[in-house]
């Protein structure tokens, strides 16, 4: 009979097993995502979400708790400071497992197990207010404009440069032609 033998063994012994999930948790809450094999995902994602929810209670002996599986420090903060924190709204499921396919070496599926990204910013962006979107009307209808100005002041720039330019050539052109004539009358002495 099999009673009372939850969890997966992975065919290795009890304290390979847990010193294999205390790494893969360490590197896990250090990089938001890694990559293992399906089965070590699986064991992986509930002792993540019991992590989390130790990181939302946020007391000390959760603290303590978590710090057992959880060596680094750094980590450990990052768990209970940042982690924990975007997951406040969240009950449970905070990781996703992505198959990848098959490893080249042994043929071992293998999935990418991530955190899910905060529910909170993506409703902060995707929730607009309607003064919001009246005050970026507005400000589209003031660029457009702007733009337009701009665009008949070059014009009218360009205009004004070219009757400089005629007007500059003309003086030019008279000066030249008054030169020919004093040279042509030009009494003798």
């Amino acid at each position: 009979m099999r009673h009372r033998k939850a969890g997966k063994k992975l065919n290795r012994t009890s304290s390979h097993r847990r010193l294999m999930f205390r790494n893969m948790l360490t590197s896990f809450f250090d990089s938001e995502k890694i990559e293992t094999t399906d089965a070590k995902a699986k064991v992986l994602k509930k002792e993540v979400d019991k992590l989390i929810t130790l990181g939302k209670k946020g007391d000390l002996h959760s603290r303590r708790i978590a710090a057992k599986m959880i060596r680094d420090k750094e980590v450990l903060k990052k768990l209970f400071d940042d982690i924990a924190k975007r997951f406040k709204n969240r009950i449970s499921g905070y990781t996703r497992i992505v198959k990848l396919g098959w490893r080249q070496g042994d043929g071992a599926p293998t999935s990418l197990i991530e955190l899910l990204p905060d529910l909170g910013e993506e409703k902060k962006e995707k929730k607009v207010t309607k003064k919001e979107d009246k005050t970026k009307e507005k400000t589209t209808k003031k660029k457009k404009e702007t733009v337009s100005k701009a665009k008949t002041d070059k014009k009218s720039v360009k205009k004004e440069k070219k009757v400089k330019a005629k007007k500059v050539e003309e003086s030019k052109s008279e000066k030249e032609e008054n030169l020919q004539e004093k040279k042509r009358v030009k009494p003798k002495n």
